[in-house]
């Protein structure tokens, strides 16, 4: 679904799970967020993260986000694997 351009900052747009079937520290995952997003990313609980507006958002700036994700490991040699979500931004103030 398109997230409203006039979104508040701090607003949660997405939930991860992420999960690595791994014990120990090959088990443990971090998250990441690659580029200068108007969005951060914050661990929630175990393997859990929360994708967040950290700024207001524009759409006749920017009306579609490709936000990059990648998660590793702990493990020796780390393993990590990464995947894109597409965020559209919805118009709230064209007549």
């Amino acid at each position: 679904n398109p997230v409203p351009e006039d979104i508040v900052p701090s607003t949660v747009v997405a939930v991860l799970n992420v999960r690595d079937r791994d014990s120990g520290e090959n088990g443990e995952v971090s998250c990441k967020m690659a580029g200068n997003l108007p969005f951060k990313l914050e661990a929630s609980s175990e393997n859990t993260y929360k994708l967040i507006t950290s700024s207001a958002l524009d759409r006749e700036n920017v009306s579609v986000y490709n936000i990059t994700i990648t998660a590793t490991d702990r493990g020796r040699p780390s393993l990590w694997s990464s995947a894109e979500l597409v965020l559209e931004v919805s118009d709230v103030n064209d007549n």
